[in-house]
């Protein structure tokens, strides 16, 4: 499992994203209202848009291409839409207040 330090939490506005590049993935970082914190990939399954510039509301983030509705808890299109986006695990690490991600990196097969 890879650890990605985003920042600290004080740092990050509620229902903004935050980006974060690793192991060839981009991620986005939200922080809620409520002040809960949830990583996922960065583009939405319809069209590809950045989840990153959509708009927040309560725990679900909105495409900016064409207004999918994504659950930031598990990465679900809401319907009537269907599809995913990959969620990753965050946390604060209560020492340092950092945000952290954590990443299980692709492992590929030798041929």
């Amino acid at each position: 499992m890879i650890k990605v330090i985003v920042g600290k939490l004080e740092q990050l506005q509620e229902r903004r994203a935050v980006i974060v590049r690793a192991e060839g993935e981009e991620i986005a970082v939200f922080k809620c209202s409520d002040g809960s914190l949830f990583a996922i990939e960065n583009r939405c399954p319809h069209k590809h848009g950045k989840l990153s510039e959509g708009m927040v509301c309560g725990q679900v983030v909105y495409c900016p291409l064409h207004d999918w509705r994504i659950d930031l808890a598990h990465g679900q299109a809401l319907a009537p839409d269907k599809g995913c986006v990959r969620t990753y695990p965050v946390e604060v690490d209560e020492g340092s207040g950092e945000v952290v991600v954590f990443i299980q990196p692709v492992t590929r097969e030798a041929s």
